[in-house]
């Protein structure tokens, strides 16, 4: 599977940004999706996971109450709604296939090109 994110951009803290990961081939309607994150300098940070139906979200305790991932299977497409934004957010995002939802990042897939958050204070 292909997975192509955008998205991203530069905002203030306290803003708010809504990421796409768009996926190519039939695997991604059966596969859980995931958001990572990687700063310049820092490890891979796991951010959020969606089952393959949606039913089911999983959140990093950094993001938990101002992430929001979801789904549309029709469109083959995952998102991030991120509110609240703070400057330790900064960092491109990328998105993932995923075993389960419950994967670590270490068994994450298929991973696009990410796209670049920053936020400024």
């Amino acid at each position: 599977v292909q997975l192509q994110a955008s998205g991203g951009g530069s905002v203030q803290a306290g803003g708010s940004l809504r990421l796409s990961c768009v996926a190519s081939g039939r695997i991604f309607r059966s596969s859980a999706m995931a958001w990572f994150r990687q700063a310049p300098g820092k490890e891979r940070e796991f951010v959020a996971t969606i089952n393959y139906s949606g039913g089911v979200t999983y959140y990093a305790d950094s993001v938990k109450g101002r992430f929001a991932i979801s789904r549309d299977n029709a469109k083959s497409t995952v998102y991030l709604q991120m509110n609240s934004l703070k400057p330790e957010d900064t960092a491109a995002y990328y998105c993932a296939t995923a075993p389960h939802y419950r994967s670590p990042i270490s068994d994450f897939g298929s991973r696009g090109q990410g796209t670049q958050v920053t936020v400024s204070s």
